[in-house]
């Protein structure tokens, strides 16, 4: 199955993840940044529902120089004591939030549209693609409405979240370590999208579905060749 999936992301296609019962309990719909077009958001907008998000390797983090989240409040802290407080130090699934800054591409409009966040998405995995990093802030603005992540240093084999599951598919793919995540939401229930129903989405629309366990399993085999 984990051939399949990369097969599918290196064709420009759409593939879904469950990271974990004792995790966050998501399914989320992964697909290549550098591939990303207006018709990936549009469905993935309808079909998922959750918050689109951009994880980053880590070395493509610390090209770009952009930080954690959690780094800029540390920071600003002293200015805004009230970012002190907001620290995500209690998070019950994870010990770090991966959140990073967002941004528009300075070409979009207001930079919410499919066509704007999809130019935003692609654009942005071409300039690590090409080793352009350095010319970020000429090219993309801030704050914006794409989510950055930065994945962890060694991704799955340090931690096991979604923005490091995408990154580590990335690698096995050989395409550029930029990604695009989005969690399937639950029209019903008004939570995340049952496991059984996101396998029955993925089996009616012809997608790959991966379990978590499966592709870190994957993934430390091939770190290991």
């Amino acid at each position: 199955m984990i051939q399949k999936a990369l097969e599918a992301l290196k064709n420009g296609e759409i593939v879904l993840v469950f990271d974990a019962d004792n995790r966050e309990r998501e399914t989320d719909m992964i697909v290549a940044a550098e591939f990303m077009t207006p018709q990936h958001m549009t469905t993935i907008r309808n079909d998922a529902g959750g918050l689109f998000c951009v994880p980053l390797s880590s070395e493509n983090s610390d090209k770009l120089g952009i930080p954690f989240m959690t780094d800029i409040m540390e920071e600003a802290g002293d200015k805004y004591p009230v970012l002190n407080e907001l620290s995500p130090n209690d998070i019950p699934y994870d010990e770090k939030s991966a959140f990073s800054i967002t941004l528009n591409h300075r070409e979009t409009f207001t930079g919410i549209t499919d066509n704007d966040r999809a130019f935003t998405m692609k654009e942005l995995a071409l300039l690590c693609k090409n080793g352009k990093q350095e010319d970020l802030g000429k090219l993309f603005r801030a704050p914006g409405h794409v989510t950055l992540l930065r994945a962890a240093e060694g991704h799955v084999l340090k931690r096991k979240g979604h923005t490091e599951m995408s990154i580590a598919l990335m690698e096995m793919a050989g395409l550029t370590e930029v990604a695009v995540c989005c969690e399937m939401m639950d029209d019903v229930s008004g939570g995340s999208l049952k496991t059984e129903d996101a396998r029955k989405y993925a089996k009616e629309h012809g997608l790959v579905f991966l379990n978590g366990a499966d592709l870190i399993a994957a993934y430390k085999e091939y770190a290991d060749k």
